[in-house]
């Protein structure tokens, strides 16, 4: 009787720990489901369209930019950014450039409201001729947090270069 009991309480543990972690499992394929839709698909727009207006609003007012990725390594508001960012959004907007970015990732980490997500961007510039002008693939960290319903950046970390087999790794 004894055995029956610790084997019947035993099975209840470990089913209760299953469902815990399939619960989990359903709430982080969500959360990327949501993310992947109304963040960095959203990215990916505004930068083909070339909407500055757009691409500002999934930062968050006091969004910080790092990069790590050349001989200096920076530290700065996200406002000042896009202030060097918004030519090229321009000249995208008005057809004199096509740029596209996509991103992989390699580790997504996550609760209701906040999200850090690890991988790779893989941007590219053409001149208005489909000559190609830029082309990178850089090593990646995102802090996003959801304020009212919308996932916004607070911290973008551009670590390092990348290269096309780390890349094709995270398919």
């Amino acid at each position: 009787m004894k055995k029956n009991i610790l084997f019947l309480a035993t099975l209840l543990l470990a089913c209760a720990a299953t469902t815990k972690v399939l619960s989990q499992s359903n709430t982080d394929a969500l959360r990327i489901a949501e993310i992947d839709k109304s963040y960095w698909k959203e990215i990916s727009r505004t930068v083909k369209e070339g909407d500055f207006e757009g691409y500002k609003a999934t930062c968050h007012p006091n969004a910080v930019l790092v990069t790590t990725t050349g001989k200096n390594k920076q530290s700065y508001p996200m406002t000042e950014a896009l202030a060097r960012w918004k030519q090229g959004f321009t000249n995208t907007k008005q057809g004199k450039q096509m740029d596209n970015v996509s991103f992989r990732f390699s580790q997504r980490i996550g609760g209701e409201t906040t999200a850090h997500e690890t991988g790779i961007f893989y941007f590219t510039s053409h001149d208005s001729t489909g000559k190609l002008i830029a082309e990178s693939y850089t090593h990646l960290e995102a802090l996003l947090v959801k304020r009212d319903g919308k996932w916004l950046c607070l911290m973008e970390y551009q670590k390092a270069k990348a290269t096309r087999e780390e890349w094709d790794a995270l398919k």
